[in-house]
């Protein structure tokens, strides 16, 4: 059956469901607040086990796929070559690694956890080591393998299939001819509530850790009021880059972001304390690739996974349509072994560079400035990365540098977005309408000040709130995705005789 082009019904029901919650945010805050709150305690309580089980099956379901013959099986046609050099390729998934969660939690998670680890005495050594395996286990493997899947499933589909770049094409093999009925636009409009609410809660926290480090660095005062300002400038910015294609402009944002990451990395490793940093370092990652299996399952405390594991496991399938369309769009003539392997593990070790480097700054500098950083951890979570910066030389520079690395990080990560959300609403349309882009520029932009009022001075809870609510239906969405990724790419592999060889 003919993909109907008249249709809009996804992007109808989109947008109602997106001007509900913003309306309903904005005359019942107090009100939405405590359904929030019940239902995440519902979600975390009951079906915490959900969450850790099925990303663990995703990892076995990802290993699987990648070594068996099916692996041989390319993202394209068989004839279809890489469009981008490996290391073109690797700079890309690395710098795709490289958002506002990163860059918001790589000093700020591992004191947190260090006050509040899930097994060791607080604040002790044994809190620390496991701190930081813990945020390894949070930023590593799992996420990517996430990512992975969602992109193999939009990729292959479109590539091969010459399906539209939708979730739905996806289901085909399951549902047939369906699959432009009722039942494809309910998994698109899934996929659309599930990427709106897990990137507002990337646009919140990037928001807030600015007005953070207004207020740590220039004594700004901060309130709910100037972080709203600052992401309706930030919107009005994105959205006026995503409908003008000022790809230069673009482009631009995305290296500087990068060579100011990889500026900051080497400036923290040579000053934050090699020696210390490397240490744990070697110690921690060793400690999370030996225990990952028990990690993945482990349940004892409830409230540490709530807060902490349940989130991020939902935060990333939230991410899953947004971040696996970028993962594919650049694979497109890989192997299937060559796209889950690499999209897995490269990002991954990026991440445990990183983490390594700002987390185990933060310790040495907290042991040598008599508990600074984690004093300011404390009172605010959102100013760790200029706490560690101001026990470190040049801080007149690095301080504002690092604001700009939060600004730049928000934009592409934001610009992107709106794209992504654009062509999932426009039939998969790889240009997507300019005024559609508009409109979910406007709409992020809404829906993050909607969850920062909501949440008030307790930001994080609500972001997890809506990333944990937003994810648990495409949490579903994506087991079946896999059901129907392995029929296809089985079917394929016997017909092109590669499972006998």
């Amino acid at each position: 059956m003919a993909q109907d082009k008249k249709s809009n019904h996804v992007l109808v029901v989109s947008v109602i469901i997106v001007a509900i919650f913003v309306a309903f945010g904005a005359f019942f805050p107090n009100t939405l607040g405590a359904a929030a709150n019940m239902i995440f305690a519902a979600l975390t309580d009951h079906f915490g086990w959900f969450y850790l089980i099925t990303v663990f099956l995703m990892v076995i379901f990802a290993l699987f796929i990648a070594l068996s013959p099916m692996g041989k099986l390319k993202l394209g046609k068989p004839d279809d070559k890489p469009e981008f050099s490996d290391f073109q390729w690797f700079t890309m998934l690395f710098g795709g690694s490289m958002g506002i969660g990163l860059v918001f939690y790589s000093v700020a998670e591992p004191l947190m956890d260090y006050v509040s680890p899930p097994t060791a005495a607080p604040e002790t050594a044994a809190a620390m080591y496991e701190s930081m395996e813990t945020v390894f286990f949070h930023w590593g493997f799992h996420p990517w393998v996430i990512f992975a899947i969602g992109g193999l499933a939009l990729g292959y589909f479109s590539f091969k299939k010459d399906r539209p770049f939708l979730v739905s094409s996806a289901f085909e093999p399951l549902i047939g001819d369906r699959v432009n009925g009722p039942i494809g636009k309910a998994i698109d409009i899934l996929a659309v509530f599930a990427t709106i609410f897990g990137v507002a809660t990337s646009l919140g926290l990037g928001a807030s850790q600015i007005v953070g480090g207004l207020s740590y660095v220039y004594g700004v005062k901060t309130g709910t009021i100037l972080t709203c300002v600052i992401i309706a400038i930030i919107t009005v910015c994105f959205t006026i880059a995503t409908i003008t294609g000022l790809q230069k402009g673009i482009q631009l944002i995305a290296d500087i972001k990068i060579w100011l990451s990889i500026g900051f990395m080497i400036f923290i490793f040579v000053f934050g304390g090699a020696v210390f940093i490397l240490d744990i370092f070697t110690n921690t990652l060793g400690g999370y690739l030996s225990n990952i299996i028990e990690k993945s399952l482990w349940m004892e405390n409830k409230s540490f996974l709530s807060s902490w594991t349940v989130f991020y496991w939902a935060w990333w399938i939230a991410w899953a349509p947004f971040c696996g369309q970028f993962c594919a769009r650049v694979s497109k003539g890989r192997t299937i072994r060559q796209y889950l392997l690499t999209v897995s593990v490269l990002p991954a070790f990026f991440s445990f560079i990183w983490l390594g480097i700002y987390g185990g700054a933060a310790f040495n500098m907290n042991e040598i400035s008599g508990g600074a950083i984690l004093e300011a951890v404390n009172a605010d979570y959102t100013t760790g990365l200029f706490a560690l910066l101001g026990e470190l030389p040049l801080y007149v520079i690095t301080a504002p540098l690092a604001l700009l690395l939060i600004v730049f990080s928000f934009l592409g990560s934001a610009n992107s977005a709106t794209f992504v959300l654009s062509m999932l609403t426009d039939h998969g349309n790889m240009d997507p309408d300019k005024k559609l882009r508009a409109g979910w520029g406007i709409a992020q932009g809404a829906v993050t000040i909607i969850c920062i009022i909501v949440g008030g001075t307790s930001v994080l809870k609500i972001l997890q709130t809506t990333s944990i609510v937003a994810a648990f239906p495409y949490m579903i969405i994506m087991i079946l995705m896999c059901v129907s990724i392995y029929k296809t790419l089985a079917k394929d592999a016997a017909e092109e005789g590669l499972t006998k060889k």
